[in-house]
């Protein structure tokens, strides 16, 4: 039975070999982990598909391969190999042997290759007009890109290791090693994009450097990636959650007597959510080349903090079919499955909106990074009692309602201000007229 390399997301097309729990000739038993995943989007594990005997591995540790990719085989009892015996011997011993030759150079960073995300960065530098102009360069990922186009490399000089001779990451870092210093005054390292080393400060302890671990890496080099390929444009709007939080205080305690856990503003705010989106069709969207594409359902990823140990993103699949209570249960299941490893590929697919909530630790408000390819991503901050004034028919009053700002990062090729604004204030005026009783 072969192994293969798993779809983490619809745009997700390659992912990067993390770890593998098993070596040729282990048993294995169904759904028992088999090897980590990464890609620029997760990082997960991938079980065992059936119980038997690892016969082959034909990918490295670091080394990235497209999704559908043959891992590894597995040997099933009373089940013919897919490949022929010699076949399967021979890829594994190349992939103990490209390991082995890799043990001292820098860990793969995974990245996306869709073409609808990939960003080629202007480059100043005379000498080279387009360093990505090669045909070598026609599938290189995003990161690689940046990388080269950063350092001002010829693509042309720098020897592939990856399939099918293909320039990886490890490549460029391993030639930009390899290559001497280039002095650059300030000015022109300004004009260019480049820093200058910088000593370290007097004093420096080196037992107080905390090296990237793969999740931080992998969160690191999204964020950056999404930053470069968005107009990022931030918006805010102050919510008073008086009638949402009359709602929880009254089904609050029979909710958490039945389910165990508390109910809280994060599914209200999803929902309302959900239904500006429903209004607002283009904000759950992708871009796809010059034209944006509306998704016909709304499937939220809910950023979950891994002990701050990293970040993902798991996705509630179709929202708009959702109560608030079904919300909260899909999240709750979502996250514990998150801190405990336990999140599957399918977990992640098909997000179309992300929702960051920092509000549980009484931020005022955040400025979120795009979950790419998505188009706009919500942040919900810290709810404090707050003197509000209240106007009615009988004048103004002045009352303490619990408050908090919702902020909305959106990507300005999408669509512009006045469409956001919209939908922020929509937002708001659900979570604070809707009838919340009969969501729960």
């Amino acid at each position: 039975m072969n192994v293969l390399m798993p779809q983490l997301g619809e745009t997700v097309n390659e992912g990067t070999i993390a770890v593998w729990h098993k070596k040729v000739g282990d048993a294995v038993e169904k759904n028992e982990p088999l090897l980590d995943v990464e890609t620029d989007k997760a990082a997960v594990e991938v079980p065992a598909s059936d119980t038997g005997v690892i016969s082959a591995i034909n990918v490295a540790e670091g080394e990235t391969v497209d999704v559908g990719t043959v891992l590894a085989v597995i040997d099933v009892a009373g089940e013919k190999s897919d490949e022929p015996k010699a076949v399967v011997e021979n890829a594994a011993e190349k992939a103990v042997e490209k390991a082995a030759s890799e043990v001292s150079e820098p860990a793969a960073v995974p990245t996306t290759s869709d073409s609808a995300n990939s960003v080629t960065p202007m480059v100043s530098n005379p000498s080279v007009s387009d360093p990505l102009a090669s045909n070598s360069a026609a599938r290189l990922s995003p990161s690689v890109r940046k990388l080269v186009a950063e350092h001002k490399l010829d693509i042309a000089t720098i020897t592939g290791t990856g399939k099918k001779d293909r320039v990886t990451r490890q490549d460029v870092l391993a030639f930009i090693g390899k290559a001497p210093a280039v002095a650059v005054s300030a000015p022109q390292a300004a004009v260019v994009g480049r820093t200058t080393p910088v000593p370290a400060p007097m004093g420096t302890d080196s037992r107080s450097l905390i090296p990237f671990d793969r999740i931080r890496k992998l969160t690191g080099d999204h964020m950056v990636m999404s930053k470069a390929t968005s107009p990022h444009v931030l918006q805010a709007v102050e919510v008073d959650y008086a009638g949402v939080d009359a709602v929880r205080k009254s089904v609050g305690p029979a909710w958490r007597a039945d389910k165990g856990y508390s109910l809280t503003y994060l599914p209200f705010i999803a929902k309302a959510i959900v239904m500006g989106l429903v209004e607002f069709p283009k904000i759950n969207s992708s871009i796809v080349g010059e034209a944006l594409q509306l998704h016909p359902l709304i499937n939220l990823g809910i950023a979950v903090d891994l002990n701050f140990e990293g970040l993902v993103v798991p996705v509630v699949q179709d929202c708009a079919s959702r109560s608030v209570g079904q919300i909260a249960e899909a999240i709750k299941t979502l996250s514990d499955k998150a801190r405990s490893k336990g999140l599957t590929p399918d977990d992640f697919a098909g997000g179309t909106y992300t929702i960051s909530n920092s509000g549980a630790f009484g931020t005022l408000m955040t400025a979120p990074v795009i979950n790419q390819p998505q188009t706009a991503i919500m942040s919900t901050d810290g709810i404090r009692k707050r003197p509000v004034v209240i106007e009615s028919a009988a004048g103004d009053s002045i009352a303490i309602r619990p408050v908090g700002i919702l902020a909305q990062s959106f990507d300005h090729r999408a669509f512009d201000g006045a469409y956001s604004a919209a939908f922020l204030n929509r937002v708001r005026n659900i979570l604070e007229q809707h009838d919340w009783s009969s969501e729960v």
